[in-house]
C-alpha cells in the first residue's frame, strides 16, 4: 500500500511571530498547498486566517478563495477543510459556566457552514472533549452528531481526528448507529498536552482499536513530527506534516515552506522502503471522485 502524505499548511495555533514563513493570506495558503502537492502531498488540510491580522478566521469567503485558487491549478489534490474552530471554551474565573474572553464555542451548524457551501473532498471532524493546554475543547456526542449530519448531507467524507482513546469509542458508537459510515477515515493526533502521548505504544494501542479496513494516519506535534512519520509508516498507516503541527525542519532550523516538511517526510518513507501515493491513487483508495486505480 502506498502512503498518503497530508500537509496541514497553517492551522490556527501557530502565531505569525513564531515564524516569518507561516502562510496567512488566501493566496499564500493556496500557494503553500500547491507547492506541498508538488513535493509529494496528496492531501492538504486547510485552516484560514484573517489576512490583515494573521489571526484564525472562520469566514466562508476566505475558505472559498483558497479552494478556488487551488482548483484552478490542481484538480486532483485532495482538499480537506477543518471544522475544528468554534469548539474552545474558557471558563470565567468568577462564574465558570460563563465564557471568558477567548472562548470560541459556536453552534455545531455554524462550525460546518463552509462545508455545506463549498463541499470539499474531505473535512475534519473532532470528537474530543478534553483539556487542551489551559483551556477546554468541547465536542459533545449530540453536537458531533449535528455536525456529522451536515457533512453527510454535503456529500463530504469526514476525517475523524482522534486526540485520545475515548474519541475512538465515541466514533465506534457513531458508526454502529449509522451516524458515520465505517470503517471510516481516522487521524491520530499525538503530542497535544493532556492528549495522546507521541509514543510507539500509544500509536499501536490506538491502531488496534480501529475497525478492520480503516484508513488511518497519524501525526506528531513539534519535535515529534518526523519520528511519528516513521512510526506510522512502520505500523501500516499514513502520515501528516505541516506548519500547523511543527515549524522546524530540524532542531533550531525553521522550515522555510510546507513543501520542505513534505519533502522530508517523503524522504523518510522512501528510505524505509515505502512509496508515496499520488492524489489520484489516494482518491481511489478513499473512494473519492476523480481517482483511478
Amino acid at each position: 500500500m502506498k502512503t498518503l502524505i497530508t500537509c496541514a499548511v497553517t492551522g490556527n495555533l501557530v502565531k505569525p511571530e513564531q515564524t516569518p514563513h507561516l502562510p496567512i493570506t488566501p493566496a499564500q495558503i493556496a500557494d503553500e498547498c500547491l507547492a506541498a502537492a508538488e513535493a509529494g502531498a496528496g492531501q492538504v488540510h486547510i485552516h484560514v486566517r484573517d489576512p490583515e491580522t494573521g489571526k484564525p478566521s472562520m469566514q466562508v469567503d476566505l475558505y472559498r478563495d483558497v479552494v478556488d485558487r487551488i482548483r484552478r491549478q490542481n484538480r486532483e489534490l485532495i482538499i480537506n477543510l477543518t471544522t475544528g474552530p468554534g469548539g474552545r471554551f474558557i471558563p470565567s474565573e468568577d462564574d465558570p459556566k460563563v465564557a471568558a474572553p477567548g472562548s470560541t464555542l459556536l453552534p455545531p451548524e455554524k462550525r460546518v457552514e463552509h462545508i455545506a457551501l463549498i463541499k470539499p473532498d474531505v473535512c475534519s471532524l473532532d470528537l474530543n472533549t478534553m483539556n487542551s493546554g489551559p483551556d477546554v475543547v468541547m465536542n459533545t456526542p449530540k453536537n458531533v452528531r449535528r455536525m456529522a449530519r451536515v457533512i453527510r448531507e454535503a456529500g463530504v467524507k469526514p476525517e475523524l481526528e482522534i486526540f485520545d482513546s475515548g474519541d475512538i469509542n465515541l466514533a465506534l458508537d457513531l458508526i454502529a448507529d449509522g451516524t458515520l459510515e465505517g470503517p471510516a477515515m481516522w487521524t491520530f493526533v499525538l503530542g497535544v498536552k493532556y492528549g495522546f502521548a507521541p509514543t510507539p505504544e500509544t500509536l499501536l494501542y490506538a491502531r488496534n482499536m480501529l475497525p478492520r479496513g480503516a484508513f488511518w494516519s497519524a501525526f506528531g506535534i513539534g519535535r515529534m513530527e518526523f519520528p511519528i512519520v516513521a512510526q506510522a509508516w512502520l505500523m501500516g498507516g499514513h502520515v501528516r506534516v505541516g506548519m500547523e503541527d511543527n515549524i522546524y525542519l530540524e532542531r533550531g532550523v525553521l522550515a522555510e515552506s510546507n513543501a520542505q516538511l513534505v519533502a522530508k517526510a517523503r524522504d523518510i518513507i522512501v528510505s524505509l522502503g515505502g512509496e508515496v501515493a499520488s492524489a489520484r491513487e489516494a482518491r481511489a483508495t478513499l473512494g473519492l471522485e476523480g481517482g483511478s486505480a
